[in-house]
């Protein structure tokens, strides 16, 4: 088989319904609309949600609960495999992290973590460390220091 002799499979590709081509077509005319009124119009219709001038079930309903989305704190997190980017003995601050491009931006603050291996001895200084991540750098023979 070559690609000039591929084909769709039969009847999986459909020609559209053009609408409004005389009455032979069986949508001729009104094209499907109807005789007249809001849906016969173009651009007619009403928006989602309404009800013809009913209380919307939107604004009928009572509203409750609070959301704490516009409050929560993102926390940008670190793999110690990525930290191998650095010179053996560098001290790593959230600010040399963006520098070479590990993260785009501190947030709410930087939490390290430990999936990855470390082969170099660093000072690593962040907002929080997870338990794997502080055993990895301190067997490396490196240091944490909490922000």
């Amino acid at each position: 088989m070559k690609l000039h002799e591929l084909k769709p499979n039969a009847g999986s590709r459909k020609k559209p319904t053009r609408k409004g081509q005389g009455p032979g077509s069986g949508l001729g005319k009104t094209a499907g609309r109807g005789q007249g009124g809001q849906n016969a119009r173009s651009g007619g219709g009403v928006r989602p949600g309404f009800e013809g001038g009913q209380m919307p079930l939107s604004r009928r309903l009572p509203k409750r609960g609070f959301s704490n989305a516009p409050f929560k704190k993102e926390v940008i997190s670190v793999n110690i495999e990525s930290l191998n980017k650095f010179d053996n003995g560098a001290e790593v601050t959230p600010e040399s992290l963006i520098e070479n491009k590990i993260i785009k931006k501190v947030g709410d603050g930087v939490k390290v973590l430990g999936n990855g291996k470390l082969e170099k001895s660093l000072t690593v200084k962040a907002n929080a460390f997870s338990k794997s991540a502080v055993e990895k750098i301190e067997a490396a023979g490196g240091k944490t220091e909490v922000i």
